[in-house]
């Protein structure tokens, strides 16, 4: 009796613990698919809840026996489900059709959302809007879809012509829609519009697809949704009783808001959700990564390398691994040590020898240079320019290493470089300079430290530790306009042109009312215009030029500039005025007004020089046959021959018949006033005559198609082209 009862007793025990603590869940496969819990197939293996059942049968849109989740009424193929980023592809047919209503699931209720990252919504149709709504905020969402023509529509492009895209809201579990139509003036395209979600990158615009948008056949395609396991935060879930993540693991919440997901700890692998040999186990590294150069010890999420006895280090492969120590290998250490320390201390001495010997020659070159004499004007001006040292200049530049070289000119070389504080500058290395010209240098660097003028280039520093000074420039982006002009193949149009004829006689001009002491450029020419990425003017290259004081009208100098800029006057007398700028301007102008160099192969046999070719033509009323065409065609012939007219002003032979700098920006600055004006009347009048065309076939009264003044538009774009009145 005794033995029967506790036969009786174990069968109850054993019965209890089966139902306290039932088979352990594992993965399960749904043909060729793995499903991993806490997902699971009904009937055959055990799932976290019922949101997580998924069912092998044969109501599969993908194959017969493939896996498939039930949500309502609906059933979805199952493509993929991912474990440890928490998503799940199926094949559906979700979206909303404009003329015959929604195809779509309700997501609300279930541990699935719309995955906001992996998806896209995307609407098919001809000038049609989709929005995205949200019971609770309205609109979250949508795009609009244009179709001007049907040649417009590009298969695999779904760029707003016939297909647009959009990003999915965060959280959303409800495809609502709300169409809408913005023209349907065109008969030839069609209205009635479809808007899915479906995963990204998956679909491929097709013309074809837009007559399938009335097709009552349902279209499938591939949609993400993102899973996470019911029960509100990390922090939240910890306290439950339900908490799914188990031993060696962590949690963290789902991004779209909703619950929270498992993954395994580091140093462990497999699924979170599992406990006992299908949960997250520890990864031997030692036999799957062989991290040590000799004994390996695997731990529990980790390992341990070990070296042998009278060895040290970390043992690490990629690490400095394990090191012996014998008395051999003191000896040779120590006598190469003392080796090295030698030749330490010899180099040491030699740098330390080479090092004073270069302090010594960069401080006689900057004295050499005028560097004490700059330092007490500096002083004295309360100049605001920095000193450079010639190693900051030549770590800036690679040593002034020739791939950094952006220019040369007469009065140096121009290189490229990168201070320490990443600040990118032009640093020009100029020719050696005339030690009996030392003062005049000096005051030069001074003033033009000074000039603070937007369409002048500014200095930055200077270096005089080297044999030849280096000057240091903020750098300018788009290069010279020398370069825009004459070699490259996409022409600047007249606007632009303009506005740099403008910005330079604007600098000019700044530089010769100079506050200080007039500055007179004496190089004056395209190669010395730079453009920055703005196509803004910004005159450069200082070298040449010479500073006036008030008391006098020039200075003589040896003759110094550029042939076919170099103003006649000045070349004769040597007598240096601000007028030589504006000749040198003039031909700057007449480049502009015909793309052509200032020295060239003339349409006549003896004519080479273009100031003199241009003035040719000019008198002969033959302006046409050297202008840029495509200047005459945008500006008009009566603009282009104001600003000619300005031109040969500048290009007068004596100096007192030139306007000065000032006069010269005023007018520019006016003619470029006058151009916009004309530009935006231009539009207004083919506007006007546009509406005026469609108006005169429902008889228009004569005379309604003027403009406000009573003026034709015809009239109003002469009375732009007129000569301004020079103020």
């Amino acid at each position: 009796m005794l033995l029967h009862f506790l036969l009786q007793s174990l069968l109850v025990t054993c019965f209890f613990l089966s139902f306290v603590h039932p088979v352990e869940p594992s993965t399960s496969r749904c043909s060729n698919i793995s499903i991993p819990y806490p997902f699971g197939i009904a009937g055959k293996s055990h799932f976290l809840s019922q949101g997580f059942q998924i069912s092998c049968g044969s109501r599969s849109s993908i194959e017969p026996g493939s896996p498939v989740l039930s949500i309502g009424d609906s059933v979805f193929g199952i493509l993929d489900i991912s474990l440890l980023d928490g998503f799940m592809t199926i094949l559906a047919s979700i979206n909303s059709q404009q003329c015959r209503g929604n195809s779509s699931i309700n997501l609300e209720g279930t541990v699935f959302t719309f995955s906001d990252t992996r998806n896209k919504f995307t609407a098919l149709g001809c000038n049609v809007v989709a929005m995205l709504l949200n019971s609770s905020s309205g609109y979250s969402g949508g795009c609009a879809s244009f179709c001007s023509s049907k040649d417009n529509i590009v298969n695999g492009s779904c760029s707003g012509v016939a297909c647009c895209q959009a990003l999915v809201p965060k959280g959303l579990k409800k495809l609502e829609l709300e169409f809408g139509i913005i023209s349907n003036k065109d008969n030839n395209t069609l209205s009635c519009g479809e808007a899915f979600i479906v995963e990204q990158n998956s679909y491929m615009f097709s013309s074809i697809d837009l007559s399938n948008t009335n097709s009552t056949k349902p279209q499938y395609r591939p949609v993400v949704l993102e899973w996470s396991i019911d029960g509100g935060s990390c922090e939240e879930a910890k306290q439950t009783a339900s908490y799914a993540c188990r031993e060696n693991t962590y949690c963290y919440n789902s991004s779209n808001g909703i619950g929270y997901r498992c993954n395994c700890s580091q140093g462990f692998e497999g699924n979170p959700y599992l406990q006992g040999p299908d949960g997250c186990q520890d990864i031997d590294e030692c036999s799957t990564r062989n991290p040590c150069t000799h004994k390996c010890v695997n731990t529990n999420g980790s390992f341990q390398c070990r070296c042998p006895a009278g060895m040290s280090g970390d043992g690490l492969r990629e690490g400095s691994g394990c090191n012996g120590v014998g008395t051999l290998v003191i000896a040779i250490v120590t006598g190469l040590a003392l080796l090295v320390l030698l030749f330490i201390l010899g180099f040491w001495t030699h740098w330390l020898i080479k090092k004073r010997k270069l302090s010594k020659t960069r401080q006689r070159y900057f004295m050499q240079n005028g560097g004490l004499l700059l330092k007490q004007q500096m002083f004295s001006e309360r100049a605001l320019l920095h000193i450079f040292t010639s190693s900051e200049l030549h770590k800036a530049t690679n040593n002034f290493s020739n791939d950094n070289i952006v220019g040369r000119g007469g009065f140096g070389t121009v290189y490229k470089g990168i201070l320490s504080d990443q600040v990118v500058v032009a640093i020009k290395k100029a020719q050696r300079i005339d030690q009996t010209q030392m003062e005049q240098f000096v005051n030069e660097l001074i003033i033009l430290s000074q000039a603070n003028h937007k369409n002048v280039v500014q200095l930055l520093g200077c270096c005089l530790e080297t044999e030849v000074p280096l000057l240091v420039y903020e750098f300018i982006t788009n290069g010279a306009l020398f370069h825009h002009l004459h070699n490259s193949s996409a022409p600047m149009s007249w606007e632009i042109r303009l506005s740099i004829a403008v910005e330079t006689a604007s600098a000019l001009a700044y530089l010769h009312l100079a506050a200080n002491i007039p500055i007179i450029h004496r190089d004056v020419k395209s190669s010395n215009i730079l453009l920055d990425k703005n196509f803004t003017a910004k005159v450069s290259d200082f070298g040449a030029s010479r500073p006036i004081p008030y008391n006098q009208t020039h200075v003589t100098t040896l003759v110094q500039g550029t042939l076919g800029y170099m103003d006649p006057e000045y070349f004769q007398t040597s007598q240096l005025t601000e007028k030589s700028d504006v000749y040198s301007f003039g031909v700057v102008l007449i480049e502009l007004l015909t793309r052509k160099k200032p020295i060239m192969d003339g349409m006549m046999d003896d004519v080479r020089s273009l100031a003199l070719q241009f003035s040719m033509l000019f008198h002969q009323n033959k302006l046409l046959e050297i202008v840029d065409s495509e200047v005459a065609e945008e500006a008009g012939m009566r603009h282009v021959e104001t600003v000619a007219k300005l031109a040969l002003r500048c290009l007068r032979l004596k100096g007192e018949e030139r306007p000065r700098m000032i006069e010269v920006a005023i007018e520019l600055e006016a003619l470029r006033r006058l151009m916009r004006q004309h530009f935006i009347l231009k539009s207004e009048t083919l506007f006007q005559e546009s509406w005026c065309h469609e108006e005169m076939s429902i008889n228009t009264p004569p005379g309604l198609c003027l403009d406000g003044d009573g003026i034709t538009g015809e009239e109003s774009m002469e009375m732009i082209l007129l000569p301004p009145k020079i103020l």
